[in-house]
């Protein structure tokens, strides 16, 4: 059995060029739903990433969080877009000169426009990167299924618990009810006979109304029903499936 919420966390590196961090998190939710935050560099692997999440978590709220930091290839890599940052040199010297302002540009300030430094960054194309990735994935969803197994076995513990002393209490209702019709049908006879009514042998609608209201005493239905939930909720107890929302309909149907 497997909890609902729970925690992962992995980290590799990628030879020289970084290293990579990835966190998944979940919250109870009765539907699924995940919220990707993946570093710009791997977003183009982000739907086959959210088929391998979906295929280890079947409800709940998730929340996958990655951060990549760049290691020394990548900070060697660098580079200027000098093409982008020559066109917006002569663009500021055209708006200077339109408006009649001076002709310095300021260079510095151009090289803080984003995209005009240029990172080595992996390349989402790359068949080791998403090795990588993924790998790095792989860890992180067995981390996180460790912490929702621990959860999950003390979840169980609890609810065979609650479910043995439902089993127990049951137990011993069901011979106290067992002669229940003909105790209701023997009230209602002696109220009528308390009350001076004659019950006929002849009068059919009268002794009918009469096994109705006895027969409704009857839980012989229910107390077999909730047997047959109780065997199924240990049924779900050694499951290895998702069983949540069975569990969820099996507590409304009892209770």
């Amino acid at each position: 059995m497997l909890s609902m919420t729970g925690f992962g966390k992995a980290g590799k590196n990628f030879g020289a060029r970084g290293v990579l961090t990835l966190e998944i998190s979940s919250v109870n939710r009765k539907q699924f739903e995940l919220r990707c935050n993946l570093p710009p560099e791997f977003s183009a692997l982000e739907n086959e990433t959210r088929k391998r999440v979906s295929a280890e978590i079947s409800r709940g709220s998730i929340q996958l969080r990655g951060t990549w930091r760049r290691g020394n290839e990548s900070v060697s890599d660098c580079r200027i877009d000098c093409e982008l940052l020559r066109r917006l040199a002569e663009s500021c010297r055209e708006v200077r000169k339109s408006c009649q302002l001076d002709e310095s540009v300021d260079v510095e300030a151009l090289v803080s426009v984003p995209g005009v430094i240029l990172h080595g960054v992996p390349d989402p194309d790359d068949p080791e990167l998403a090795a990588f990735f993924f790998s790095v994935l792989d860890d992180t969803l067995a981390d996180y299924r460790k912490m929702r197994e621990t959860e999950g076995s003390a979840l169980k513990i609890d609810l065979e618990k609650r479910l043995a002393l439902l089993e127990n209490t049951l137990a011993g209702i069901e011979p106290l009810v067992a002669g229940l019709p003909e105790i209701a049908k023997k009230r209602l006879l002696g109220k009528l006979e308390a009350e001076k009514i004659p019950v006929p042998a002849t009068d059919e609608q009268l002794l009918k109304e009469i096994l109705f209201y006895a027969d409704h005493a009857d839980v012989t239905e229910e107390i077999t029903r909730l047997k047959s939930h109780f065997g199924q909720f240990r049924k779900f107890f050694a499951s290895d499936r998702a069983t949540g929302r069975s569990m969820d309909f099996l507590i409304q149907e009892s209770f």
